[in-house]
């Protein structure tokens, strides 16, 4: 539950260049009196900072990003209700992806007539421009549209550190200056080589590598986009007898909303009138229309079929399920998973590591070479390939493809911890109805001790009229559909894990499992063989007992529940099992019911009537004897094995309160998107644990190469280039990743 004291604030960056920025950026921010947490992404360049609502301000937090050398603006305030949407991020995106086009190409146009004096030169031609040109094509480059590095760099050596930026700033001074200097030269008689294209192709080659970058970005936030397109922008809404086209932002809960076939469910709400077919593929992953009736529930983003639906506002704004699902999706790939941090520990000190390098290399080669013209370059050229940007975008882009991708199929990842964590899960625990059954159990048996069934019916179905349990629901369709007649029951209390106790009549009643009889002690003897023919059916048995003051409570008699399981739940038993997975039964239900269930299931374990606290204990006892464990669940009696376990899943047919405590949502309550959810995880962390290895063999391999003198600063900058486009290219094929449920 969020804090209200605290506050959330989404910064826009500007600035930024590596990964060793936006480690500084959060140092930064983090150092402000009151701010809790501050996480800079690289990708989006945004940074999500939580602090004290009575002593952080949005003043201080700007203010300590300049002070550090960056820019920032508010994108939007978040505060503990939450009642603002979030912006979305893709906006910065294809912001950066735009306004860096014209840079490239401005820079390209001047440098192209270097490069091509540079490749005549390697034929053999005679091509070489007048070193007079050479330096005019060369200027506007350096200083005009290179200008953004000497900015970025001078704020991050006034910040106490270095940054990429200040790396090229470095490399192609050097060689500008390098270049200037032979020109005036009493000795240059037009016969010397410049090296104008060295300075003015990096500077390109750079831009072209950011723009790149930036468009291959934009597609990391494929999903967002995807979702924030089922936002229809008006609705159809019945006031006072007339049928109004009103902007979203107009409708109110309670308006009774129209919606035609075809057209897109703008609202979350309730069926007060019409049937049709809904298709929810977009939004929870599944591809099968839905059967939508009077008293159902629709989900704002879903398209309507065939049928003409009135439907009852019940949610709007931040809190319906589209707009959540949005914002878990930016807050996955907003923050950063726990690899991360080896990142951050690296780039702390990349940069000036780099430089020294750079300066023994330039040193070594003028020193014992004696060319301090060969040693300038080779110095460039370590300074140039040696960019942190590929390590600092390793990860950030591989989650948020993996986020987003899984978001589309109906997995919902709330942040990029659990992400990473799911990859590693040994164990996964499940509880049974809801879960791996539909839920919707029916009475399958009843018997009375006396012989009067229908009076143990009307005593069970008058205790729980109301509950919105599963087995009191079905007590109560029983009674109903015999037109028994109920009567009120008095003094009800919730024995949680046990059943319930009220008054019926003069009558104190006590309806629920084994485990509460036997704490009454009630004797069971008289229907027991009954019960264990029941249970060894996999039937969940409730006994009905009476007391009165003066006498010990009485067995009255047994009630037996069936629930169907669900068609997909053998087959996620299955593929769990093929990643290698234990799986485990976590029921309340009784040993007979619970042990048919794993029996008819494959699973490997069972733990039977437990109660809602013991599930978290016995998360933990496999937490202690396994590894990670996940707990699926999807009732408020599972939140606490929930939180308990490394990686909690819950059914979004469920509760809300188990969602609220769960790392991931499963849309649609398919229990096969769990071993789903594990091999999304699996993939990302693998495409984590790639673009960290290239990102560091790339540099663990170009300087040497470069401080050796075996790369010029032109192929050192295409390398550089190339380097993060691919990292980015690479973490955009988990975009082919699809659920197996759904091939």
């Amino acid at each position: 539950m969020t804090n209200p004291l605290n506050s959330t604030w989404t910064l826009s960056l500007g600035g930024l260049s590596c990964a060793s920025c936006a480690n500084r950026v959060e140092k930064a921010l983090t150092k402000v009196p009151g701010v809790l947490s501050a996480e800079v992404n690289l990708v989006l360049e945004t940074a999500q900072v939580s602090g004290l609502a009575s002593t952080v301000n949005l003043n201080q937090l700007i203010d300590a990003v300049v002070a550090a050398g960056y820019q920032a603006k508010e994108v939007n305030k978040i505060n503990a209700a939450n009642v603002d949407l979030t912006q979305t991020n893709q906006i910065q995106v294809d912001h950066l992806a735009t306004k860096l086009w014209w840079p490239v190409a401005l820079s390209a146009l001047l440098s192209l007539p270097l490069l091509i004096a540079m490749l005549a030169e390697w034929a053999g031609w005679q091509g070489q421009l007048a070193g007079w040109l050479q330096w005019a094509l060369a200027t506007p480059v350096q200083f005009f549209l290179g200008w953004r590095f000497y900015k970025s760099g001078w704020n991050a050596l006034k910040a106490g550190a270095g940054n990429m930026d200040l790396l090229v700033a470095l490399g192609t001074s050097a060689a500008y200056g390098l270049s200037v200097y032979l020109l005036f030269s009493p000795l240059y008689a037009g016969m010397q080589h410049l090296y104008f294209e060295s300075s003015t192709l990096v500077i390109t080659l750079v831009l072209l590598g950011k723009w790149l970058e930036a468009r291959a970005k934009k597609q990391t936030t494929a999903a967002i986009r995807a979702l924030n397109a089922l936002r229809p922008e008006q609705a159809s809404v019945l006031r006072n007898g007339q049928e109004l086209q009103l902007a979203i932002a107009a409708v109110m809960v309670g308006d009774m909303v129209v919606i035609r076939p075809g057209e897109r469910i703008p609202v979350d709400g309730c069926v007060e009138q019409g049937e049709s077919q809904v298709d929810e593929s977009l939004i929870t992953g599944e591809n099968l229309p839905v059967s939508k009736k009077i008293g159902d529930r629709v989900t704002g983003g879903a398209v309507n079929g065939e049928g003409l639906l009135h439907v009852s506002t019940t949610v709007v704004g931040a809190e319906s399920v589209l707009a959540r699902i949005v914002r878990l999706v930016e807050s996955a790939q907003a923050k950063k998973a726990p690899i991360q941090r080896l990142v951050d520990t690296v780039s702390a000190v990349f940069v000036p590591v780099v430089i020294g390098i750079a300066l023994l290399t330039f040193l070594a080669w003028g020193l014992l070479g004696g060319d301090w013209q060969v040693a300038i370059l080779n110095a460039v050229s370590v300074l140039v390939i040696a960019c942190p940007c590929a390590l600092g975008l390793a990860t950030p882009t591989a989650i948020m493809v993996g986020a987003g991708v899984a978001a589309q199929h109906g997995i919902l990842i709330k942040d990029a911890e659990v992400l990473e964590l799911a990859h590693a899960v040994k164990i996964v625990a499940f509880d049974k109805t809801g879960t791996l059954t539909e839920g919707h159990p029916q009475l399958i048996a009843l018997q009375s001790t006396t012989g009067n069934d229908a009076q143990v019916l009307t005593l069970a179905a008058s205790l729980q009229v109301g509950s919105e349990h599963p087995l009191a629901k079905a007590v109560v369709n029983a009674a109903q559909a015999q037109a028994i007649l109920l009567q009120p029951a008095l003094a009800l209390q919730a024995l949680p894990g046990r059943g319930l106790v009220g008054e019926v009549g003069a009558q104190r009643l006590h309806l629920g499992n084994t485990r509460l009889m036997e704490e009454l002690g009630v004797n069971l003897a008289a229907l027991k063989v009954r019960a264990e023919a029941l249970e060894a059916e996999g039937r969940s048995v409730s006994w009905l007992s009476v007391s009165t003051l003066a006498a010990a409570p009485t067995l009255l008699g047994l009630l037996a529940f069936g629930d169907a399981l669900k068609m997909t739940a053998a087959t996620a038993v299955e593929r769990l099992h093929s990643q290698e997975i234990l799986t485990v039964l976590i029921s309340g239900d009784n040993q007979g019911s619970a042990s048919s269930i794993a029996q008819q299931l494959g699973i490997s374990r069972v733990y039977a009537q437990v109660l809602p606290e013991d599930k978290a204990n016995i998360v933990t006892q496999l937490k202690r004897a396994g590894g990670l464990v996940a707990m699926v669940g999807d009732g408020i009696n599972d939140a606490p094995a929930l939180v308990a376990a490394d990686v909690g899943i819950a059914m979004s047919n469920g509760t809300d309160v188990a969602m609220h405590t769960a790392g991931i949502t499963l849309m649609h309550g398919n229990p096969a998107l769990v071993a789903d959810a594990i091999d999304i995880s699996r993939r990302t962390y693998a495409k984590i644990r790639q673009n960290l290895f290239w990102a560091f063999v790339y540099n663990a391999v170009g300087i040497p190469l470069a401080a050796l003198g075996l790369l010029s600063p032109v192929i050192a900058g295409a390398a550089m280039a190339l380097s993060s486009v691919s990292v980015v290219s690479n973490a955009l094929l988990l975009k082919r990743w699809r659920p197996e449920v759904d091939q």
